[in-house]
């Protein structure tokens, strides 16, 4: 979870790079194409051994992190990268929600005060004093919650189905939806807050933009992995601390990037969704 945390911090500063010169959902196409790709090779080298089974189930959990993905990557490229993944980090509170209203797990006085601090810190960090809520910021959060239900998604299917067969769910709705939105695009006339589903698709013409496409795509392919193998397994509310590292890396790669250093509102709220996920995850 570690190296996830790191290498997912790193992928944000990529995201960030490649922003300038193309939109969130050509990266998001590229980055998971290739990692089709990099799965194919690892199954062919070391077949899976878990029968499957539910693939509603695994076609779910695609189209959830494929959810929570775009809109991760969109907030990366429009607000400081520290704000956009401490949002996403708020999905913990959200597998909390998720669970006590489709598992039947019991919500306790602590994890009920948990939710409060944490969506208290959301609010710090979205800064809606001034009676206007960034798009921005919601969207931010709601990037959260869908990665919070693919996370759930994994609970229910990591006992039938590989961990590489789970992420290969991911990447390759990741690549399909992307693919048809390129294609509807000429034809759809979205209004502004949702134009960023329906960009234009321009073709990377320079041999630095696909050398960063492809290490990008590398590295987080590997970050997914080293995420599904650590949600699988059975210390949770340790995986649930250390996920948290990403923030303090994400700062620091987004201040060398030229980010704002977080003042003192986001630092305090960045603070409380900490807070309000390990409490969440403390066993």
């Amino acid at each position: 979870m570690l190296l996830s945390a790191f290498i997912s911090a790193m992928n944000g500063a990529l995201t960030k790079i490649l922003s300038e010169d193309m939109p969130a959902l050509e990266i998001v196409f590229f980055r998971n194409l290739i990692g089709i790709f990099l799965i194919l090779y690892a199954l062919k080298h070391t077949p899976p051994k878990l029968h499957g089974g539910k693939f509603y189930l695994l076609f779910t959990r695609g189209f959830l992190g494929f959810s929570a993905m775009i809109l991760f990557f969109y907030t990366i490229t429009v607000i400081p990268l520290g704000e956009a993944i401490t949002l996403n980090k708020t999905s913990p509170l959200f597998v909390a929600l998720l669970a006590y209203y489709l598992l039947g797990e019991p919500l306790s006085k602590r994890t009920a005060l948990a939710l409060f601090i944490g969506f208290l810190g959301v609010i710090f960090i979205t800064k809606p004093f001034a009676l206007s809520l960034s798009y921005e910021h919601i969207l931010g959060v709601l990037g959260g919650f869908f990665a919070a239900a693919a996370y759930t998604t994994i609970k229910k299917i990591k006992d039938i189905y590989d961990s590489r067969i789970i992420v290969l769910s991911f990447v390759g709705v990741g690549t399909l939806l992307p693919a048809l939105l390129f294609t509807l695009a000429p034809f759809v006339e979205s209004p502004k807050a949702l134009s960023f589903l329906f960009p234009t698709f321009i073709l990377p013409s320079t041999l630095s933009l696909w050398l960063l496409i492809a290490f990008m795509a590398l590295i987080s392919t590997l970050s997914q992995w080293l995420l599904t193998k650590a949600y699988s397994s059975s210390n949770l509310s340790i995986v649930g601390v250390i996920s948290y590292t990403n923030i303090p890396f994400a700062i620091g790669f987004g201040f060398m990037l030229g980010d704002d250093f977080p003042g003192t509102l986001t630092f305090f709220g960045i603070a409380l969704i900490i807070l309000g996920g390990l409490l969440v995850s403390k066993k």
